[in-house]
This record gives structure tokens, sequence and C-alpha cells, in this order.
């Protein structure tokens, strides 16, 4: 089911462009109405930690907003944004789903953030823009749409109704990077030290994992998944992202030969690309797909499959949702399980298996 609905949502947006670009969003069913209540907030008499920090203005794609006290009734849009929301203790009385994949749009990383809070409203984008009138009636305070596509009148309706926080312009559509994400995030809630802290405990898994691997340093890789041929992730991707936090080096010429959008597919004569010190792969089935790639000749003669320093990942298990969502909460959870596989593919032995995760 998911990756079905993954796949319809790739295909809407590549209907108008000569290379099909990817897109994020799938569809999914409602769920509980969140109370947005939360240990520490007004909702339960205690103190807020955020006193006295309003207001703030953050800039973005179309401005900047000013959020002028401590928010209350939180609605992510972002497809992702509700992990930063919740690392830094606040419940969204609404989400935004996705992956089709958990109740509240919230993974098995995020749940314990709850802390007793209502499962928030799970909210919907089948490709043309946020359910502005379900928005409207959570009567949110601030609406989080950071990790998003929003366009100019998408903002415009939504600030109607309350404070917006649109995609930063520096990066392209779903291109925020994680750290910005809670940062950006961090701020608008009065919790800019908490955000920071939160992010560096993240690059400091990444900095022991390049300190135990000094063979990632330098090295190429690249981001992949079969979706209608050979797709590829651009240096924007948080999936490419993950790779460079790693040491890793993305391929020279990625982003011209995909131009300004953060994946697309490519032609045969470009799997070049793929041939580098590890190709890791986003599949619905680690074994078929595989076996699939490596009957295509122009992919499976490479160095890369012969050597096998290949990586495949289920797209759609809790690790692979994981990778996907890249955020704060998620990215611990995906390191544990892709640090080991990375370094079976880039050790040198062709004979080393790259094992998938337990769990």
């Amino acid at each position: 089911m998911a990756r079905t609905l993954r796949a319809d949502r790739l295909a809407a947006a590549f209907a108008s462009v000569l290379l099909l670009f990817a897109t994020v969003a799938a569809c999914g069913s409602d769920s509980e109405s969140g109370s947005g209540s939360k240990p520490g907030s007004a909702a339960d008499g205690k103190d807020s930690a955020a006193a006295g920090s309003y207001p703030v203005t953050i800039a973005h794609k179309f401005g900047s907003t000013v959020v002028k006290s401590e928010p209350r009734r939180i609605v992510t849009v972002g497809l992702t944004d509700q992990d930063a929301v919740l690392a830094l203790g606040e419940v969204p009385v609404g989400t935004t789903e996705w992956l089709g994949a958990y109740k509240g749009a919230l993974g098995p990383w995020a749940t314990a953030k709850l802390g007793g809070g209502a499962v928030p409203t799970l909210l919907k984008d089948p490709g043309t823009g946020p359910q502005t009138e379900r928005i409207a009636a959570l009567k949110p305070d601030l609406i989080v749409a950071l990790y998003s596509g929003l366009t100019k009148e998408q903002y415009e309706t939504l600030s109607k109704f309350a404070p917006v926080l649109a995609q930063p312009k520096q990066y392209n559509d779903y291109g925020i990077p994680w750290e910005l994400q809670t940062e950006t995030v961090g701020k608008a809630l009065g919790k800019e030290a908490e955000a920071k802290k939160l992010v560096a405990g993240v690059e400091a898994k990444f900095a022991a994992a390049r300190e135990a691997n000094p063979e990632f340093t330098g090295a190429t890789g690249v981001m992949a998944t079969p979706y209608e041929g050979m797709f590829v992730f651009g240096s924007q991707d948080p999936r490419s992202r993950l790779l460079t936090s790693y040491g890793f080096k993305l391929p020279t010429g990625l982003d011209k030969a995909i131009g300004d959008q953060f994946g697309a597919n490519i032609s045969k004569e470009r799997t070049d690309l793929l041939n580098q010190k590890v190709a890791v792969w986003f599949v619905g089935d680690p074994v078929k797909d595989a076996e699939k790639l490596h009957k295509d000749p122009t992919y499976g003669d490479l160095p890369v499959v012969k050597q096998g320093r290949e990586v495949f990942i289920k797209e759609t298990s809790d690790y692979g949702n994981a990778l996907s969502m890249g955020t704060v909460l998620s990215l611990p959870y995906a390191l544990d399980r892709l640090t080991p596989q990375l370094a079976a593919a880039v050790d040198g032995d062709p004979g080393t298996v790259v094992a998938q995760p337990a769990s």
C-alpha cells in the first residue's frame, strides 16, 4: 500500500516535465483529534520555559513571519516537521500524512515524545495542497511548513488562520536540512538553546561513525531508487545529506545532471552516476529489486555491483521510513542500522555480505 501511494504521488508530479522529478507525499486515513496539551505547558498549569522569548521573526521563501507568543496549538504541514516539534517537547494538534504507515504520522522513533498527549489529527495533501478547512477547524496558532512545497497562494491562505513558517528560500522545496528545520522550530517555540543541543547530539553520532570508519571520508556515494527506471537523489535531498554527513562525497556533476530538483530519473547513458564507492538503494523488496537491477547490463556490469558495494534498504520498513524522514528524531534510529551496512559495503572485500538489519 505505502509503496503504491508513494509511486502515485511521484507519477503525478512528473507528468508535466521531460525528466521525471520526485515529489513527496501520500494519502492516508484520518486519525483522532489531538488536544495539543503537553507536559510543562499552560494546559497543565505549569510555567512555560519560553516565557519572555517573544516576539520572534523567521524569514522564509515568501518573506518573514512574526510569532508573537508561545504557540499552544501547532499544525505541521511540512511532511517531517512533526518530529522537530515533538523533539522540543510539544505535541502538534495536527500533522500531515506522507508515508501512509503510522498513526498520527508519528514513526516509532517519535511516539514516546507524545508524553501522554493525544495523537494528532491526521491531515492529507493528495498533491493539490494542504486541507485548508480542516486546518482552520483545528484553530492553530502556528502552522509549520518547513519541509514542504508550499506555494505563495497556499501560504497566503493559511496565513489567514495563523502565522505560517514556510520553507526557506535558500533551498529547494522539500530541501531544508534537518539541522535548520530543528533550529527554526526551536526559535518559533522559544527553545533555541534546546534545539541546538538536540542538533549537536545527532551530529556527535555522525562524528562517532566517521571516526570508527575512516574509509567513509572522501569516498563517493549515491542514493537512488528504481522508480520508473533509475532515480537518483541530489545534494539537497535529506537522503544524500546523510551520506555527506558520514564523510562521503556525492558524484561529480550529480546536480547538473538532474537539474534544480532534489532528484530525477537518469537515462541509461548516465548510469556512471551510480558507479560509486557505495550505491544505496531504496527499494520495495531488497532481494527481488536487486535481482532486477542486476539484470540490466547498463547497471549490473558496473564495478559497484561486481565488487559488492551496494546497500539495499526496504523503503517501507521502519528503517527505510526513518532514513527518508531524515529528522532530528529519526536519524539516530536510522544510523544504528545504516552505519554497519555502509561499513560492510566499502570494506574492499567483495565477499563481505551487506546484511539487512535484524529489525
